[in-house]
């Protein structure tokens, strides 16, 4: 494999990099740096000011947004804006419910949602997990029965994340009760302000409300919010996980954790000299680097692979970046609490009453609620035992 990029693919790097530096307010980018939470603006902001470039929705089809991109230039344009600390595109809307709706919804359905969805006129978020139904998605239990021209929607989505900020919900709800599992599901499209929707906070060990338990009693949803057809929901959901993976080894992002974490070492003392010139500190951290870089390799090659990917096929090595990404994910999380050191004990999230001042460097409250964080990463998208199992069988043969 040929690791050097082209002229032209060099050039877009460098109009990437310029764009994302200069562009997206820098208020919002170091928030992202220094871990703090975005808010709903914050994000939309943020996509309003890709969209208006045309830089949103990249993976869409061209007539509605999308870019003619080679798989170079989409992995330039992620590792560029992830190294920029730019917010990626909402997921919900870019990587999920938008390419279901261009793929599966009629015409009609088309010209309603994906306009308002690319510019976030509509956000959106993701009603597929429930009590009981998480890696076992098919046994779902949210229930659709169709009463004339609406479907009367009853059950419970959980982990729903940013349900505080939607204003719509695409949900998958069963609506075959007597079809085997993955048969009687369906893919429909809900507004969140129908009577009978209540959102529930689920706060999480870091402190923070970014999931949400949601609740349907007896909503009414016209039948025209289905996408596709009646009971094939499985199938758009597969085509829809498909592209939620893409660009999950954040590679880009692991390069700006780790120049964050280079800049606060040197700020903070291990004895009488910087943490980031004490040899065991400058061993670990090149320990990352090193595997960082294996991994950055890894993605290039799955990216080069352009037949796989022009076929819409998932290559099996992709489960590595998914596994590798996640894991040096958190052991940067981890050098970010070490280099906060005692500080980072007594983190304070922002609540109603805390009127107490900060304890240590304004720097050192998000490296907690950050670790605890991420110890998601090794879960969504696949958690770290089936990517392993999926090795196993695809690229082992085992």
């Amino acid at each position: 494999m040929d690791l050097n990029f082209t002229p032209e693919e060099i050039a877009f790097r460098d109009e990437a990099r310029h764009f994302f530096r200069s562009a997206v307010p820098e208020s919002i980018r170091a928030k992202v740096a220094e871990g703090e939470g975005l808010t709903r603006d914050d994000m939309i902001n943020a996509q309003r000011t890709l969209h208006k470039r045309g830089w949103a929705t990249v993976n869409w089809p061209v007539e509605w947004g999308g870019q003619d991109w080679t798989p170079i230039q989409v992995y330039l344009y992620q590792d560029e804006m992830q190294q920029a600390n730019v917010p990626a595109p909402i997921a919900f809307n870019v990587s999920m419910v938008g390419p279901v709706i261009a793929q599966f919804g009629n015409q009609a359905m088309k010209q309603r949602f994906l306009p308002a969805t690319a510019n976030v006129d509509i956000f959106w978020c993701q009603g597929f997990s429930e009590p009981g139904s998480g890696s076992d998605l098919a046994s779902l239990r949210t229930k659709a029965e169709k009463r004339g021209d609406k479907y009367v929607i009853n059950g419970q989505k959980t982990w729903t994340t940013l349900a505080q900020y939607a204003d719509w919900i695409f949900c998958l709800c069963r609506t075959d009760p007597a079809a085997k599992a993955q048969e009687g599901i369906s893919f429909i499209l809900i507004d969140m302000k129908t009577p009978g929707i209540t959102v529930r906070p689920i706060i999480t060990m870091d402190g923070g409300r970014e999931v949400n338990e949601v609740f349907f009693d007896d909503v009414e949803v016209p039948v025209e919010n289905l996408v596709g057809q009646e009971n094939k929901g499985w199938d758009y959901a597969k085509f829809l996980l498909g592209n939620e993976r893409t660009g999950i080894a954040r590679v880009g992002a692991s390069k700006a954790k780790i120049a964050r974490i280079k800049q606060l070492a040197a700020l903070e003392f291990a004895g009488e000299r910087p943490l980031i010139e004490t040899p065991r500190f400058q061993e670990k951290l090149a320990a990352v680097e090193v595997e960082l870089k294996a991994l950055e390799m890894t993605q290039l090659r799955v990216v080069s692979d352009e037949r796989k990917l022009a076929k819409g096929r998932q290559n099996p090595a992709s489960s590595i970046l998914k596994l590798k990404g996640s894991v040096i994910q958190q052991q940067l999380t981890e050098m970010l609490m070490e280099v906060v050191g005692p500080y980072v004990m007594p983190y304070q999230r922002d609540f109603e009453g805390n009127n107490e001042p900060i304890i240590g460097p304004d720097y050192a409250s998000e490296a907690a609620p950050m670790y605890f964080n991420y110890r998601k990463v090794s879960i969504y998208g696949g958690s770290n035992e089936i990517q392993r199992n999926i090795i196993a069988k695809a690229i082992l043969g085992l």
